[in-house]
């Protein structure tokens, strides 16, 4: 989850600017001045290639395909307008990044033939609905553990917070994940 942990370590920071000192101000210390004002799909289109660089690697294209998920999932959020974003929204599209980087890396291993599902295309739908309010459940236990520590947040924190949240979501998912198991 390397690729994926540096964008959302971007994708956090990015976040965090914005709301301390504005949207504007924040897209302006990208170079991305003129995407002040757009939708936020927009926005967040445009900040593609700085959360997620292109690259040629498995990760990498994890990584773009969870922000561009992301992007698709902000409506359904309620997050409309960037330049008035809260710290709870911040939060939370975050928490909606980092599910769909988990998920796509299990995707990934599905793919991989690491993890199986079931032949059944309506039984693997029913799997894949319930592994991403897992994984989401997971991340929003993490980050409900760390938010303190988000508030306090430096540019230099960013990474290692980042780690700390992808960590914390991976073991809370292992604990619920044998909880279950245990319980079949």
């Amino acid at each position: 989850m390397g690729s994926a942990r540096g964008a959302g370590s971007r994708l956090l920071g990015f976040l965090s600017d914005a709301v301390a000192r504005g949207a504007t101000e924040a897209l302006r210390a990208l170079n991305l001045g003129a995407l002040a004002g757009r939708p936020i799909e927009e926005i967040f289109l445009g900040l593609a290639d700085y959360v997620c660089p292109d690259g040629g690697s498995i990760d990498e294209g994890i990584a773009r395909e969870a922000f561009i998920e992301t992007i698709t999932d902000l409506a359904g959020a309620g997050i409309t307008d960037l330049d008035g974003l809260t710290a709870d929204q911040m939060q939370t599209v975050f928490e909606l990044y980092a599910t769909n980087a988990i998920e796509a890396r299990l995707c990934n291993d599905i793919g991989a033939k690491t993890i199986t599902l079931p032949p059944d295309s309506r039984e693997a739908a029913r799997v894949q609905a319930q592994l991403n309010d897992f994984i989401r459940r997971g991340v929003a236990d993490a980050l409900t553990t760390a938010r303190a520590a988000a508030a306090a947040l430096t540019p230099d924190r960013v990474l290692q917070f980042v780690g700390r949240i992808y960590e914390q979501a991976f073991g809370i998912l292992q604990i619920m994940g044998d909880a279950e198991a245990e319980g079949a």
